[in-house]
């Protein structure tokens, strides 16, 4: 049986307590809200914060806010996020992807916040403590070498958030809060190409909340891989926003990919779309230039040469359906999921 180490554990009352005691106990401690994903990392060793500050407790976190847009507090577990008519309604891809994530029960318990700051994921880390140190380590936790790709300067642990891929795509904003004050940016840069140093965000900062923008107009969508129907994490993710005009003319889009490199991939596969219809050669040209951007290796499930096949088909998928073509029969044998 594999126990936890021991750890101190505090209870704040309000954002602005938690900063504090982020700022004053430093890289020793980690944020903790359904801890679905770290308590586990605990287990094996592979994270071992002297203290955990919890977020269970502090009041805001959970709140909705409609305006011009959305916004959702981190401390939304998956299952209420998917439950809001508001995001079902008009941010399709989200409710799809928060819908996906691992299982009933883990949903009822992880909260957005955590799945945004989801940690990297690796067949050669993701093991236990005594498994990783016959192979001596590896660069993403204690280790100096990266033993997907031995002469890499960086770990290649991938990306398995879900609802990373659909937000970016959604154009929305995450808001950070410190001891020294605030600041809001881009989903899309609160990532870096780095497995093990893959978010901008500083060990003092609390993800407090999302803001969604007001997308009238707008159509989205996500599609997941998986080897099985329910649970696993992302084999490769797609999420793609298209607002058109009247007459179905492409004004903007947006495609992003998840789980196939160390951060989720805006892709530039959407400018293609602009101008032009959502036909069957623009949506082949657009799946074959997200297909370019894909960067899957070899250290999680399934062939990786498949897995960068199968982009430009799940990319052909989203357009289709967001271009109003019935794939229902497709993702449930796809993906196992209406």
């Amino acid at each position: 049986m594999m126990r936890l180490p021991w750890f101190k554990y505090c209870a704040p009352k309000s954002v602005a307590e938690a900063a504090h005691i982020l700022a004053a106990e430093g890289r020793d401690a980690m944020l903790i809200a359904g801890g679905t994903d770290l308590l586990p990392n605990m287990k094996r060793r592979q994270q071992t914060p002297a203290t955990l500050v919890s977020l269970r407790e502090v009041p805001g976190l959970k709140d909705v806010v409609n305006g011009r847009g959305l916004t959702l507090g981190a401390g939304l577990t998956l299952n209420q996020v998917v439950n809001l008519p508001a995001v079902k309604d008009a941010y399709l891809a989200l409710h799809q992807a928060a819908g996906q994530v691992a299982s009933p029960h883990l949903r009822n318990m992880g909260t957005l916040g955590g799945n945004l700051c989801l940690d990297t994921r690796c067949l050669y880390y993701n093991q236990n403590e005594d498994w990783r140190r016959a192979i001596d380590f590896c660069m993403k936790c204690e280790g100096e070498t990266c033993w997907v790709a031995t002469s890499s300067k960086r770990c290649m642990a991938v990306s398995s958030t879900d609802t990373a891929p659909a937000l970016i795509a959604l154009g929305a904003n995450v808001r950070l809060v410190s001891a020294a004050g605030e600041r809001e940016i881009a989903v899309n840069d609160l990532y870096q190409n780095d497995g093990a140093e893959y978010l901008t965000r500083q060990p003092d900062e609390i993800l407090t909340a999302v803001s969604l923008p007001d997308l009238a107009g707008w159509k989205s969508t996500y599609w997941k891989l998986r080897r099985r129907g329910s649970f696993d994490f992302p084999i490769l993710g797609v999420a793609a926003a298209v607002r058109t005009a009247p007459d179905g003319t492409v004004l903007d889009a947006r495609i992003v990919l998840g789980a196939v490199s160390s951060r989720p991939i805006l892709t530039e596969a959407g400018g293609l779309l602009q101008g032009g219809k959502l036909s069957d050669e623009a949506i082949a040209a657009a799946g074959k230039k997200a297909t370019s951007a894909a960067k899957p290796l070899d250290n999680t499930d399934l062939d990786l040469y498949w897995r960068k096949d199968v982009v430009s088909a799940f990319v052909g998928y989203a357009l289709r359906e967001i271009r109003g073509d019935d794939m229902s029969a497709t993702r449930l044998r796809i993906m196992r999921q209406l």
